[in-house]
């Protein structure tokens, strides 16, 4: 019997051939290479991958799928069944190269999960919404630059490549799609003295998108400070550079505050 996507683990599966191909030419596989990849689903990127590497490790959080996948594909194929969000990629070593199509409901999480594992990553190819990788990709002052923006750009460079459309999928979607490649920065141009702190000042600054420095940082900075800084507090978090929130959390960190947590928003 044909599998039934479920709506629960956010299921839409890739059968457009000529888009499969395109993202495997994108990802380059080459013998060797040590190869993720995040909800393999059908096996639709699995099996091009598997034509090119001797073996591919595999994420999928569906029992069945997963299942399936071991009777067809295994050894060369092995299967991690489980929830990739408490997946420790630590455990399959560096140098990894992560590929797939990732679930939409979860795409935010993932992706900053996966940035706490930067350092053993080589690079990153993955399907996501549309929008999502265009806020990944925003350059400051573009409408689409966010909280999301800045985090991924402090670990990562972000290019998309290919754009996916829904009837690409069964189910199709109700957006469009597009891969992203995303490279570790190693080492960070730019990395703070402290990273929970910057992800606070980042987060603040952005759940007030429409008000000042001056009104969302409140409690974080004083005019003066962000005169030493040379950031003015008129200025809103979507008109700022990696760099400048790596300033401002500096900045802060220097001085000791304890900083208020807040609720992070897009």
């Amino acid at each position: 019997m044909p599998h039934q996507p479920r709506k629960r683990f956010g299921q839409n599966f890739l059968h457009d051939t000529g888009v499969i191909a395109a993202i495997v030419e994108a990802i380059h596989p080459l013998p060797g290479e040590r190869m993720v990849e995040i909800g393999p689903g059908l096996g639709a990127l699995s099996r091009p991958l598997l034509a090119a590497i001797e073996q591919l490790d595999a994420i999928e959080i569906d029992r069945d799928l997963a299942a399936v996948l071991r009777d067809e594909l295994a050894p060369r194929l092995r299967v991690h069944c489980g929830d990739v969000l408490e997946f420790d990629f630590s455990t399959l070593g560096t140098d990894l190269r992560i590929v797939g199509n990732l679930p939409y409901n979860i795409s935010t999480p993932l992706l900053f999960h996966l940035a706490a594992y930067a350092n053993n990553i080589r690079d990153i190819h993955v399907m996501l919404q549309k929008e999502i990788v265009q806020r990944m990709t925003a350059a400051p002052g573009d409408s689409n630059f966010s909280r999301l923006s800045v985090m991924a750009q402090y670990r990562f460079s972000a290019e998309q490549l290919i754009e996916v459309p829904p009837s690409a999928f069964r189910p199709a979607p109700k957006v469009d799609s597009a891969v992203v490649r995303l490279l570790p920065l190693l080492p960070l141009p730019y990395p703070a003295r402290d990273e929970a702190l910057f992800a606070r000042v980042v987060a603040a600054a952005f759940s007030q998108r429409r008000k000042t420095l001056r009104n969302s940082l409140a409690g974080f900075l004083t005019a003066a400070e962000f005169a030493d800084i040379e950031i003015a507090p008129t200025a809103r978090a979507q008109e700022l550079s990696v760099r400048q929130f790596v300033a401002i959390a500096d900045r802060v960190a220097l001085r000791g505050l304890s900083a208020p947590r807040t609720n992070p928003s897009r």
